[in-house]
């Protein structure tokens, strides 16, 4: 009786456990993706006016693209569990993803220096975001196999190689996506975290990034050209050239102060900062709603993380937490990424603001990733459904 007892307050706490990340998400997400419909009207309208548009252009694309994405993450959560990415639905994302960044390498075309885009018909897509993700499941995959005995260590270095290494390399040297190589090296990071790889080979592997990072970025002249960010005003241009994005972003910063300007009323917009719906957002952001509402948006994602990483922690499934806590920690980090990139902490990269920044692809390929990481938020559920069809399978052999 009292084991039965202490079975059903287990069961009650496990759920629980699941329950109140992934409940915590959702409500992130929403409020994350709702703040972002309002700050894309208020900073694209004048850029919108200025080509000749509707002023709510890049709000109704916006839109259109979240249904798309919230669609997909509810059939990646419903429809499609994540131990399926285990099998041939994997091969066939991964190849196709690859598929798409060489043809991307081939004719891709070219908007704000990079060719970064491929078009298929009517429809432009960045391949990049959805590789990220490819690549995510893939090193999850092989590290489970390895850690269960179906590769050796030599396959599972030919595989690495073949199947993750190769392919972001692709990425790199043919995009020249430092940005997203990061996210994704970081992600891979985050899999070996959670995968219980040694650390002593978890910090081998970031030494590795970290002076692949440095030589990449003194290697390149338009890199070396971005480090202006810690002084842009030295631009030989007193601030008109390669600073000068920035340094508006300072701008916005400094007339927001705490509390903002006020919903709307950003001066920046006004073709000040270029990219100001999407890259910069968080200037605008800053603007508007002071220093407060740019803690909220941080302290928003910092929750993000928490429920992430507390649903791959409840996981009893070892390749569903190298999933959700890598899938997690990727989201995060572009977050930060962009925002450091913006304040002038970090070089700019170009990469977009999750949930907030205008931008089709990567808005899909996020709420993808949501979708996963809810789909691992049910696995105690799929756990429970696997018992039961034990149990019913289940015959009893009496004995005469």
């Amino acid at each position: 009786m009292a084991r039965s007892a202490e079975e059903r307050s287990r069961r009650a706490n496990a759920t629980l456990d699941a329950y109140i990340p992934r409940t915590v998400l959702m409500l992130v997400v929403l409020g994350l993706t709702l703040l972002g419909f309002v700050m894309i009207y208020s900073a694209s309208s004048i850029s919108a006016i200025a080509e000749q548009e509707d002023a709510s252009s890049y709000l109704i694309d916006q839109l259109v693209f979240a249904i798309i994405g919230l669609a997909g993450a509810f059939v990646l959560w419903k429809v499609l569990p994540y131990r399926l990415w285990q099998g041939p639905l994997l091969w066939l994302f991964w190849g196709v993803c690859v598929f798409l960044l060489i043809l991307t390498a081939i004719m891709g075309t070219t908007a704000l220096g990079a060719q970064r885009w491929v078009s298929i018909g009517p429809f432009s897509l960045q391949p990049a975001e959805f590789a990220k993700i490819a690549f995510i499941l893939m090193t999850a995959y092989l590290f489970n196999e390895f850690q269960a005995g179906t590769y050796d260590l030599k396959h599972f270095v030919i595989a690495v190689f073949l199947l993750v290494v190769a392919p972001i390399a692709l990425l790199y040297f043919s995009q020249s996506d430092l940005g997203t190589t990061a996210i994704i090296a970081l992600g891979i990071i985050g899999v070996m975290w959670f995968g219980e790889v040694p650390v002593r080979y978890v910090v081998l592997v970031v030494l590795a990034l970290l002076l692949f990072a440095v030589i990449a970025i003194f290697t390149s002249g338009y890199r070396t050209d971005r480090m202006l960010y810690l002084n842009p005003w030295a631009d030989g241009q007193d601030g008109y050239g390669a600073g000068y994005q920035i340094i508006h972003s300072f701008y916005a910063f400094a007339e927001g102060g705490i509390f903002g300007v006020g919903l709307g009323n950003s001066r920046e917009k006004y073709l000040y900062i270029p990219e100001s719906e999407t890259d910069f957002i968080f200037a605008i952001i800053g603007e508007e709603l002071g220093m407060v509402g740019a803690l909220a948006v941080i302290a928003a994602f910092l929750v993000l993380l928490w429920a992430g990483l507390r649903i791959a922690r409840s996981c009893r499934d070892r390749y569903g937490r190298m999933v959700a806590g890598a899938l997690t920690i990727m989201l995060v980090f572009q977050a930060f990424l962009n925002i450091g990139c913006v304040i002038g902490v970090f070089p700019t990269t170009g990469k977009p603001l999750p949930f907030i920044s205008s931008g089709g692809s990567s808005l899909i390929a996020t709420f993808m990733m949501i979708g996963i990481i809810l789909s691992v938020s049910d696995s105690g559920k799929l756990d429970k459904r696997e018992r039961e069809k034990r149990r019913d399978n289940l015959r009893v052999v009496r004995q005469r």
